[in-house]
């Protein structure tokens, strides 16, 4: 399947080759399941063919990931505290416990954003739960921007360094997503019984 879609990325034209591999970074922050980190890798490996600029695909799917975050998280500051106070959310995130996620926002938002956009399948929840407790955009999107950055720039670097063979590129960041996919579920199992006592403790009072 990945040979098929490389094959096809590579027939078209170089603009709509950009246009592709930007439209599925910006599209991960809406619907995470896209695979945008492999559509980074194969936009710098192509770079090896002479189809693509690996410096220039790193700096527009960067900039079209950034965007989108910023997106969510201005869409979430306006509607998303709503939706969680009287929509279903509710029923898992009452009142005190989200006062104790907007503390714990305030502690340690800066960096537990930065190392948050490094997990896969958390990744795109980061900014919009920033603009739900309310972390001032520039708390929540430069640290956001910078792991961002920080990623790319490794996605870029294995599809142009392993260009010679794309499984190889491929199976790096897989290995890598693979790492930080385990880091992600240990982070939610913490994040569930960190509620779970929260809610507990609501019950008690």
């Amino acid at each position: 399947m990945a040979d098929r879609f490389l094959e096809w990325v590579s027939a078209l034209p170089v603009a709509w080759i950009y246009v592709a591999v930007v439209a599925l970074s910006a599209v991960e922050n809406v619907f995470p399941p896209v695979p945008a980190d492999v559509a980074v890798v194969l936009g710098a490996f192509l770079s090896r063919r002479g189809l693509t600029s690996a410096p220039l695909v790193g700096a527009l799917c960067w900039l079209a990931n950034t965007a989108s975050s910023a997106g969510m998280y201005f869409y979430a500051r306006a509607h998303g505290r709503r939706f969680v106070e009287e929509g279903w959310p509710r029923r898992f995130m009452p009142p005190r416990t989200l006062r104790a996620l907007e503390d714990a926002y305030a502690r340690h938002g800066v960096y537990g954003i930065f190392l948050s956009r490094f997990l896969p399948g958390i990744r795109a929840a980061v900014t919009p739960f920033a603009g739900i407790v309310g972390i001032s955009p520039l708390r929540a999107l430069v640290p956001s921007a910078s792991a961002s950055a920080i990623w790319y720039a490794f996605l870029v670097a294995a599809g142009a360094a392993l260009g010679a063979n794309f499984e190889a590129a491929k199976g790096l960041v897989s290995s890598a997503n693979r790492v930080l996919g385990i880091v992600s579920l240990a982070v939610v199992m913490l994040i569930a019984l960190w509620l779970w006592r929260q809610r507990r403790r609501r019950g008690e009072g």
